[in-house]
């Protein structure tokens, strides 16, 4: 009798815990770190069947109706995959910030020719986009970035919102798209401003001195100069650029729960 009452409990609710579970791995698949290629396959299908099991109780998918078998079924696991796409793409956003602030220096400084693979990005990225993205991957880890990724994110979502609520609030996910994009290169240039103008007026100054010095082989001289300037200013900056960049997380975070907001349907019922 018991045997028979559960497997009636996975046949009511197995649909929608497979639609959670379709919107963690779309999370999972995208979001910087989690999406790498080092993490098993397998591990990240067991991360997106155990946050499902953790965030199932509080879903608002339990109260759909589902028919398990039809079209629409179907269609409701791909907008479950690109609700958590989207979530992990807002966080591959909020990262790309670092990435993109040192390359913005890395050509001035003499390592523009630097490019390697990154891991942890998945692209190309100069040594100095490499090192800042290492720094804020261990940013993101110190302040908690996952507990709040899944509670704040994925949990919040969730409850609030659904493939429904998402097309219907289209106006405020592109919104929230282009000013993300927009905030990327904004917060890029302030990160990496104090070095990218040191680097310029050291480059004005050595200009200045092959002019009055003409002997001096400004080529080999000037990169050692704006490579150890730029180290030093690196190094100087550090525990700034840390608050700075746990403020940028922060901050996207917080754009990511009132998107949440704005499309979101009240706990317990869909619009």
């Amino acid at each position: 009798m018991i045997e028979n009452a559960v497997i009636r409990d996975i046949l009511a609710y197995g649909p929608a815990f497979l639609l959670i579970a379709v919107r963690a791995l779309g999370m999972i698949e995208t979001a910087p770190l989690l999406s790498s290629d080092v993490a098993p396959q397998t591990a990240k299908i067991a991360l997106a069947g155990f946050a499902a099991y953790a965030a199932f109780p509080g879903a608002l998918a339990r109260t759909w109706e589902l028919e398990p078998y039809g079209l629409g079924f179907v269609l409701l696991v791909i907008g479950e995959g690109l609700i958590g796409v989207i979530t992990g793409f807002f966080l591959t956003i909020i990262f790309a910030v670092f990435s993109t602030a040192g390359q913005f220096f890395s050509l001035q400084m003499g390592f523009g020719a630097s490019e390697t693979f990154d891991p942890l990005s998945q692209i190309e990225n100069p040594l100095l986009g490499q090192y800042l993205n290492l720094v804020a991957m261990l940013v993101f880890l110190s302040i908690g970035g996952f507990s709040e990724l899944f509670l704040g994110g994925f949990w919040r979502s969730v409850e609030s919102i659904n493939i429904v609520s998402l097309v219907e609030g289209r106006e405020h996910v592109v919104g929230m798209l282009l000013a993300g994009l927009a905030r990327l290169f904004l917060d890029a240039i302030i990160i990496s401003m104090p070095i990218l103008g040191t680097l310029f007026l050291t480059s004005l100054a050595t200009g200045l001195i092959s002019k009055a010095a003409p002997q001096i082989n400004i080529l080999s001289e000037g990169f050692p100069i704006s490579i150890t300037v730029a180290f030093l200013l690196i190094f100087a900056s550090l525990p700034f650029m840390t608050e700075a960049f746990s403020r940028v997380i922060a901050a996207g975070f917080n754009n990511i729960e009132t998107l949440y907001i704005r499309i979101g349907s009240p706990i317990g019922g869909v619009r």
